[in-house]
């Protein structure tokens, strides 16, 4: 094999070394419909991480990796789990062939509830700096289980989100959505909040 051959071989390699890590830890989406205005608008793609939330297997993990400790609980997020505020991309549980954009409400153990279109986490008001304007819809209280968020559109009025259909299971979630890549006039990385939790204010 020629020197030429095997650095064209090389760079191919390569190229489909870097295309199968970025297959795997980013995705596009395309946003479809009005319901998260004003935060994403109908048209724009955007890219997905999909390592944020990624799960490793810390049993097995234990038995191949001399230091690791075995005590970690089993399945732990390599980074963090979905938090309050950030915008996911998930499996619609209801068919999961469609995938939904919405904004992460309530985390596990939470009970959630929506009054006159304010969510309440645990009887607490959630303070919604990303909102321009509430509706008036209500969603009797509902506690969430061990990998259960409750997700909703920011365009409150006409968001299909889980006041009608409940909880998005864990299993569900595809990722974090990061960038906002086109149009490239609205390009904007998004989630950049560590943590909404302290947009919770007394009842």
């Amino acid at each position: 094999m020629s020197r030429a051959i095997r650095e064209i071989t090389e760079a191919l390699i390569l190229a489909l070394i870097v295309f199968l890590v970025i297959q795997g830890s980013v995705r596009n989406f395309k946003v479809d419909g009005s319901s998260m205005l004003p935060s994403l608008k109908s048209g724009q793609f955007l890219l997905v991480n999909k390592l944020v939330y990624f799960k490793l297997d810390t049993s097995r993990l234990s038995k191949v990796i001399p230091f690791w400790d075995e005590n970690t609980p089993s399945n732990h997020f390599a980074i963090h789990p979905p938090r309050r505020g950030e915008v996911i991309v998930f499996r619609f549980p209801r068919d999961p062939s469609k995938d939904f954009v919405k904004r992460v409400i309530g985390l596990p153990g939470e009970e959630v509830e929506v009054v006159s279109g304010i969510p309440y986490i645990d009887g607490v008001v959630l303070e919604e700096p990303y909102l321009t304007s509430h509706d008036r819809s209500r969603s009797a209280p509902v506690l969430m289980g061990d990998g259960e968020y409750f997700v909703m559109g920011d365009n409150r009025r006409s968001s299909n989100d889980s006041r009608s259909w409940g909880a998005v299971p864990e299993e569900n979630i595809l990722g974090k959505v990061w960038v906002v890549y086109w149009p490239f006039s609205q390009a904007e990385i998004l989630n950049t909040a560590s943590s909404f939790t302290k947009g919770l204010v007394p009842w």
